[in-house]
């Protein structure tokens, strides 16, 4: 558990190779959805369900009669919800109203933009047994904010055949009145190309299994995805100050979710390490069900040696973490040098667990290094940036010239031919 290791060992083993009999097994059922539509979901929905479905669209009446949530969890949903339109609302602030802009590049010619929503997105929302209602709100409130004209919501079936009472009940509190009991890899390609009762949509959100992230990025391309996520994870900057409870809590909460998620810890004295152990012990005896946490912390957790706040920041940086946590005496320190991370949580009272479900943040994140170069789910995922070009006739005749010349330096002197003919 949390056995020191350079940032270079640990690299070397963190590259996980694609299991290619998954990569058939998904292949097959998308081919099987475009091919036989309604009819292949039905087989899919029996084999991985266990359950006959002759139709996977909720009535409207069950999702606005469902009533499961207590009024404490309704009260939580409404404030988690208003508060991640706020930040996706202030997100967007600077481009509200969406409104079409131009720029005059050149003498008479005017290059343009406009800021559009995909007219129909797909949020997928995990079943199972943690019934993920908070990544229900993560991908319909920015898709909301965004302007998106249709959200259909994609969640497995329970064994009557419906989705969990939970995530029914939040599809109506926010709305929602296209919702269908399918999950795992047929629920992408039913999303991505269509069949008999379901319309394909233009964008996919949501988190999954391994068979619905081996679906999300078989189908990109043909449709939009938020990200190819993989195991939960966290790194948790450390120092002399911290409080050891808090920061195994925090390694803990990620630990829970799979036992392929990534619980990892940077610290400078290696007594701060052995405390943390203690407290991550203690809790694997208080809390039923730890097992999966402790084939995580077994299989998975990691302690990094730091020497400094630059260094602690360079392993960060090199690990690009779906999430980051300073438990130290100064997280300023860190700000200016941080640069790769899906959130960042700075200072012992900015639980991680806040951004999973009531801060405003989506916790819908890049995973496995991935945040060295993506963005997690948000308003902007579900925006297209359309760009449009006009002139006027001050335009500038030397720029066809120009562009003949470059045209025909690459060998297409079609390309050029078009430009000369308007100078």
């Amino acid at each position: 558990m949390l056995k020191i290791s350079t940032l270079e060992e640990f690299n070397k083993k963190r590259k996980r190779k694609r299991d290619a009999s998954l990569c058939l097994a998904v292949q097959k059922i998308i081919d099987a959805v475009i091919c036989r539509g309604d009819e292949a979901l039905r087989e899919f929905s029996l084999e991985y369900d266990n359950v006959a479905l002759d139709t996977f669209r909720m009535p409207l009446s069950e999702i606005r009669e469902s009533h499961s949530l207590s009024p404490e969890l309704k009260q939580a949903l409404e404030k988690s919800a208003g508060r991640l339109e706020a930040f996706a609302r202030f997100q967007l602030s600077e481009f509200l109203p969406f409104s079409f802009r131009e720029k005059e590049t050149a003498q008479g010619v005017f290059a343009g933009e406009h800021i559009l929503p995909v007219r129909r997105a797909g949020i997928y929302v995990p079943g199972g047994h943690f019934p993920l209602f908070s990544s229900l709100l993560m991908g319909v409130v920015p898709a909301r904010v965004a302007g998106v004209e249709e959200i259909a919501v994609f969640t497995p079936p329970g064994s009557d055949g419906k989705p969990h009472p939970i995530i029914l009940s939040t599809a109506a509190l926010l709305g929602i009145d296209e919702v269908y009991a399918l999950g795992g890899a047929h629920a992408i390609a039913a999303m991505a190309y269509g069949t008999e009762s379901v319309a394909k949509v233009d964008m996919i959100a949501g988190p999954g299994n391994a068979w619905v992230t081996e679906a999300k990025r078989q189908v990109f391309g043909d449709v939009g995805i938020d990200l190819v996520a993989g195991p939960s994870e966290i790194l948790v900057v450390a120092d002399d100050t911290c409080d050891a409870s808090l920061v195994a809590a925090d390694l803990f909460a990620q630990a829970e979710h799979d036992t392929q998620a990534v619980p990892l810890l940077t610290v400078y004295d290696e007594k701060v390490r052995k405390k943390v152990i203690k407290e991550i012990i203690a809790l694997l005896e208080t809390f039923p069900e730890t097992e999966t946490a402790r084939l995580s912390f077994e299989e998975n957790s990691i302690c990094f040696l730091a020497e400094s706040a630059e260094e602690a920041s360079r392993i960060a940086n090199v690990l690009a973490p779906e999430h980051l946590q300073l438990h130290v005496k100064d997280p300023s320190l860190y700000k200016g040098i941080l640069k790769n991370y899906g959130s960042l949580f700075a200072g012992k009272g900015a639980a991680e667990v806040l951004g999973d479900y009531v801060s405003g943040l989506n916790h819908t994140l890049p995973t496995g290094g991935t945040a060295r170069f993506l963005n997690g789910l948000n308003v902007w995922t579900f925006l297209k940036r359309q760009t449009t070009l006009r002139t006027e006739k001050s335009c500038d005749a030397s720029l066809y010239q120009e562009a003949r010349i470059m045209a025909e330096a690459e060998g297409l002197v079609g390309h050029g031919h078009s430009a000369i003919k308007r100078k």
